[in-house]
C-alpha cells in the first residue's frame, strides 16, 4: 500500500445511512399530510411544471422531494408525466381498503417534519430568512455564517472532518495526480484531502483556498501530519476573489452540493478558468442517478443538504453538463467511500 493516510478497517457507510434515514421520515410525512402530493396524483398524471405549481415549490424542494420519492416507488415519471406507483396507489390514496396515509400521518405535527415543510415551502436553509439572516454551514458575502466566527467554526469544521478522515484515503488512493505539481484546495476546510494526497505524492504541493478562521485548523492538520512545508493556506472567497493560479490540479471537494445550479455551474467556470492548460478538475462529492430516482441513502443525503445549505445532491449528470459548459472533457466517475466519488474533468 502506497504512503498516505491510513485507512479505516471498517466501512462507516452503514453508521451514515442510520444518521440520515430520519430524512426518509420527514419527507414522506410531509408529502403524505401537509403537500397532499397522494391526493393530488390520485387523480391522474400531472406534468412537472402543474405538479410543482400544484404543490407551490420551487424547483430546488421539488427535485429533493421527487427524487427521495421516486427512490421510496411511491412516484415514477416517464416523458415528463408524473403518476403513483402501484404501492402508492394502493396504500397512500384515502378510501382505500389498505390506506396507511393516516399512520403516516401521526407524525406530522412532529418538529422535523414541520422543519422540513418549512423548508420545501421556503427554499430557503435553517437559519435563514427572507433577507438572508444566516446559515450554518456554508459562507457568501452577505450572508451571515457561523463558519465566520471561530469557536463555532472550530466546531463545525472538525465534526465535518469525522467523514473526511475516513473517505480523504480513498480519494488519494483513486486520483492519479502523478504528473501534478500544484493542487489548488478550494473550500477545503481542515485541508484533509489536500493532506492526504501529498501523503501518497511526496512532489506535489498544495494551496487550501476557504475562510480564515477554517484555515486555522488546516493549518493545524498539516503541522501534525508533517506537511506544513507544501501547504500553504490562502483566505478568500471563492465566489468573490480571484483563484490561486497556477494549478495543473483543483479539488472541490463536497463543495458543490452546498450550493445551487446558478452557483455551481459558476464556480466550474472560475476552477475551469483558474486550471493550468491539460491540468484536470477533480469533483468529490457524492452522485445521484442520472435519472434522477436514487439512490435513496443519496437521495436522503440531499434532503439533508438542501435543510442546511442552499444546495442539494446532484447526478453525474449535471455535473458533466457544467463541465462541458465551462470546456473541460468528463471522465468515468471513480468510487471512494460513504456514497462519494470523484469526476475528473480534464482541460484541453
Amino acid at each position: 500500500m502506497p504512503p498516505g493516510l491510513p485507512f479505516p478497517a471498517l466501512d462507516p457507510t452503514p453508521l451514515f445511512e442510520h444518521f440520515r434515514g430520519v430524512y426518509a421520515t420527514e419527507l414522506l410525512t410531509a408529502a403524505v399530510a401537509h403537500l397532499r402530493l397522494f391526493e393530488i396524483l390520485g387523480g391522474g398524471s400531472l406534468s412537472s411544471a402543474a405538479l410543482q405549481a400544484k404543490l407551490n415549490i420551487a424547483r430546488r424542494p421539488f427535485v429533493v422531494l421527487t427524487t427521495a420519492l421516486r427512490a421510496m416507488d411511491v412516484l415514477q415519471v416517464k416523458d415528463d408525466s408524473w403518476s403513483l406507483t402501484p404501492l402508492a396507489r394502493e396504500h397512500l390514496i384515502a378510501g382505500g381498503p389498505h390506506f396507511v396515509g393516516d399512520y403516516i400521518g401521526l407524525a406530522a405535527e412532529s418538529p422535523g417534519v414541520k422543519e422540513m415543510v418549512e423548508r420545501l415551502r421556503t427554499n430557503r436553509p435553517a437559519g435563514a430568512t427572507a433577507d438572508d439572516g444566516g446559515a450554518a454551514f456554508i459562507f457568501r458575502d452577505g450572508l451571515e455564517s457561523a463558519m465566520e466566527r471561530e469557536s463555532s467554526a472550530r466546531h463545525l469544521t472538525l465534526a465535518l472532518a469525522g467523514r473526511a478522515k475516513n473517505v480523504a484515503p480513498h480519494l488519494a488512493n483513486v486520483v492519479d495526480l502523478s504528473q501534478a505539481q500544484l493542487l489548488l484546495d478550494v473550500g477545503g476546510g481542515t485541508g484533509i484531502y489536500s493532506i492526504g494526497l501529498l501523503l501518497r505524492y511526496p512532489h506535489l504541493k498544495a494551496i487550501v483556498f476557504d475562510r480564515p478562521e477554517v484555515l486555522k485548523i488546516a493549518a493545524e492538520f498539516a503541522t501534525q501530519h508533517g506537511v506544513a512545508d507544501r501547504l500553504t493556506c490562502q483566505p478568500g472567497d471563492m465566489f468573490a476573489d480571484a483563484l490561486p493560479t497556477g494549478a495543473d490540479a483543483i479539488l472541490l471537494s463536497n463543495i458543490l452540493h452546498d450550493w445551487d445550479e446558478p452557483q455551481c455551474a459558476e464556480l466550474v467556470n472560475r476552477c475551469a478558468a483558474a486550471l493550468q492548460p491539460l491540468g484536470q478538475l477533480l469533483i468529490h462529492d457524492v452522485f445521484l442517478n442520472d435519472e434522477l430516482d436514487g439512490p435513496l441513502p443519496t437521495a436522503l443525503y440531499s434532503a439533508a443538504l438542501f435543510t442546511l445549505t442552499e444546495g442539494r445532491a446532484y447526478s453525474a449528470a449535471e455535473y458533466r453538463q457544467w463541465l462541458v459548459a465551462a470546456g473541460l472533457q468528463p471522465h468515468a466517475v471513480q468510487p471512494t467511500l460513504i456514497h462519494c466519488g470523484v469526476l475528473a474533468g480534464s482541460k484541453p
